[in-house]
């Protein structure tokens, strides 16, 4: 059938049989409002900057619900999608990079999305514009921005140089220092330690921390058993899934993992992996794995979109625009989030559905979803099998002008398994088909 023969209402039915037919993890993502295509002028054009689970999806989708009547380039400097989720199995030994990256062809290819392998190096916001740092510069109507996040590298002394010497890696961006972090752990003697700082939240993606030192004692359990894992959390507790994830500590890990709370990186010395605290005593590693305070990418800081302690970016949450500037329409790790809502690939890709839904109903003058929702999934292995999630739906409530959790949606695993590792598995086959194809 063709779209533009629809209403709106058998558009959506038709979209969520799709959903459901076609089993994608992000496809809920579809309830988050839908337009009618029906004759926006093909001069109109959606720059999307990003292409991670936020602006590929979002890319996507606008061609998707406009009938591909909206021209939309995605500006996106990485040739390939590297997945942040299930990254951490990089780390040990249980995945390559090759197994977490995927091409952008599909969306080139079956959806007609410019793709423009390049960076944006600045914004007019009076003249609708960005400039390409390989030259140029491109206009659009609507403009969206998934920036995703930079560290704040100031907030813990020396570590800018000892991450530029490659003494001291985060590895929260997945790609080449994914790799070379697997590298410093499988260089790392038996009986060293490894020892991971977290920041105080919000950061990107709450159990990824906790996953990350799982997945890591994992792996010296089986080759370098005399070593041991150190968390130092700057927060009061386990940020997310705290009870499962210490009691797969104490059983799978006797004695080799060791959780410290309201530790607060304060200071690196990158020469000897020394971490220091504002309150306790360093602590040195083998390896030494340091998180800083994260904020919105610098695409968005700079542009003066990120109005929220000059760290994350405020919008309205009805369709993603920023509130700082018209017309532009920011999604995924860098907006300050709604109570409940997580920084997560997933979040992301709901937020990008809900955006082009908004942004297609504008481009073609019909009235935006008042009540869009989005789903959320996060999915943790504890080891290299057993996976641990919480899952959450949120709506949008107009009298508050925000999204909120609703009560009974999700919740959390009652405890580890195997199965939920299938789950896993299946989950990110499901929304990388969904985000790029």
């Amino acid at each position: 059938m063709n779209p533009k023969t629809m209403d709106r209402r058998q558009l959506l039915r038709g979209l969520l049989q799709g959903a459901l037919l076609g089993g994608g993890a992000g496809s809920l993502g579809l309830l988050g409002g839908c337009a009618t295509p029906g004759g926006s002028p093909s001069r109109a054009r959606v720059v999307v900057v990003g292409g991670g689970y936020g602006g590929a999806t979002a890319a996507k989708y606008i061609r998707l619900l406009s009938d591909q009547d909206i021209d939309v380039m995605l500006i996106e400097p990485n040739r390939q999608f590297v997945s942040c989720p299930v990254s951490n199995l990089v780390l040990s030994g249980d995945r390559t990079l090759a197994d977490i990256s995927n091409p952008y062809t599909g969306l080139s290819g079956k959806h007609g999305v410019r793709i423009v392998h390049d960076r944006v190096d600045a914004v007019d916001l009076d003249k609708r514009q960005v400039r390409l740092a390989g030259g140029g510069s491109v206009g659009y109507d609507k403009l969206v921005l998934a920036p995703g996040i930079d560290m704040v590298w100031d907030s813990v002394a020396g570590l800018q140089a000892a991450h530029a010497a490659g003494q001291v890696l985060h590895a929260w961006k997945a790609g080449p220092e994914t790799v070379a972090l697997r590298q410093q752990l499988a260089d790392m003697r038996d009986g060293g330690t490894y020892a991971i700082a977290i920041p105080e939240a919000p950061y990107r993606c709450p159990p990824g921390p906790y996953e990350r030192a799982s997945v890591v004692a994992a792996y010296f359990k089986r080759h370098k058993p005399r070593s041991k894992v150190l968390i130092l959390d700057a927060n009061p507790d386990v940020t997310s899934k705290g009870p499962l994830f210490k009691k797969a500590w104490a059983e799978l890990y006797p004695g080799m993992v060791e959780y410290r709370p309201q530790h607060r990186a304060a200071a690196v010395d990158g020469a000897s992996r020394t971490v220091k605290f504002e309150v306790q005593d360093d602590v040195q590693a083998d390896v030494l794995n340091v998180l800083p305070t994260m904020r919105a990418g610098q695409l968005a800081v700079q542009t003066g979109l990120a109005n929220a302690n000059a760290r994350w970016c405020h919008v309205n949450f009805l369709n993603f625009e920023s509130t700082a500037a018209p017309h532009v329409h920011v999604i995924g790790d860098a907006i300050q989030v709604a109570q409940g809502m997580p920084k997560s690939g997933h979040m992301a890709n709901a937020h990008a559905k809900v955006t082009a839904a908004a942004i297609v109903a504008e481009l073609q003058g019909i009235e935006i979803n008042p009540h869009p929702m989005l789903t959320n999934v996060c999915m943790s292995y504890v080891d290299e099998a057993h996976v641990i999630h919480v899952a959450s739906v949120h709506e949008y409530v107009p009298t508050q002008k925000t999204f909120r959790t609703i009560g009974g949606s999700g919740g959390v695993s009652d405890v580890r398994s195997d199965l939920e590792g299938a789950y896993a598995r299946a989950w990110a086959r499901n929304i990388w088909a969904d985000v790029l194809n």
